[in-house]
């Protein structure tokens, strides 16, 4: 497969994993190193969403330790999933930098999603991407943004602030040129 996947990159093609887990950050997991993945394979980027994070974390006793210690310091189950979702994007996005320097930015980011129940609300999408995004504090980092009416704004308003989005959810020739039209503006 590496043979295939070099031959996809030098075509020009940025490889990116649809997955990301402890076990592919911590030596010893069952899944390929991301390191491996990322040295090997031209893996340039990891995307996540919330399905991703919830396979993740229930099938995975790596985050067992974090989720008592979030639990007793009083942290509610939406602030402990933050943590953790956090947590492993910092870790990836700092795998990832290399990449992401190597290639003036161009590659070697690492996207994690705004809640999608913020999908229809504009500023409660706004104010959760501004947090996660100074919560990672990592320049190869992307907030995802749904591409709903609700979106748009969100979309140029975040991109005027500075903070890179990977916008998703575009399902139509007209959302993608609406999505380009908030890019741009």
């Amino acid at each position: 497969m590496s043979e295939s996947l070099r031959a996809i990159s030098e075509a020009g093609t940025s490889i990116w994993l649809d997955d990301l887990s402890r076990e592919r950050m911590i030596d010893g997991g069952k899944a390929r190193h991301l390191s491996e993945l990322i040295n090997h394979d031209h893996v340039v980027g990891v995307t996540t969403n919330p399905a991703i994070f919830s396979a993740s974390i229930s099938k995975s006793s790596l985050y067992s330790d974090d989720l008592r210690s979030l639990a007793s310091q009083g942290h509610d189950p939406e602030s402990i999933i933050t943590e953790l979702t956090t947590a492993d994007v910092m870790h990836a996005c700092d795998l990832f930098l290399p990449v992401f320097k190597g290639s003036n930015g161009v590659d070697g980011r690492v996207s994690i999603e705004v809640d999608p129940r913020l999908a229809r609300d504009t500023e409660g999408t706004i104010a959760q991407a501004r947090e996660l995004w100074k919560k990672v504090a990592r320049p190869n980092v992307l907030i995802k943004v749904p591409a709903t009416v609700e979106g748009l704004p969100a979309i140029q308003r975040l991109t005027a602030e500075g903070i890179s989005v990977n916008v998703t959810i575009i399902f139509s020739v007209e959302r993608y040129r609406a999505v380009l039209d908030a890019f741009i503006s």
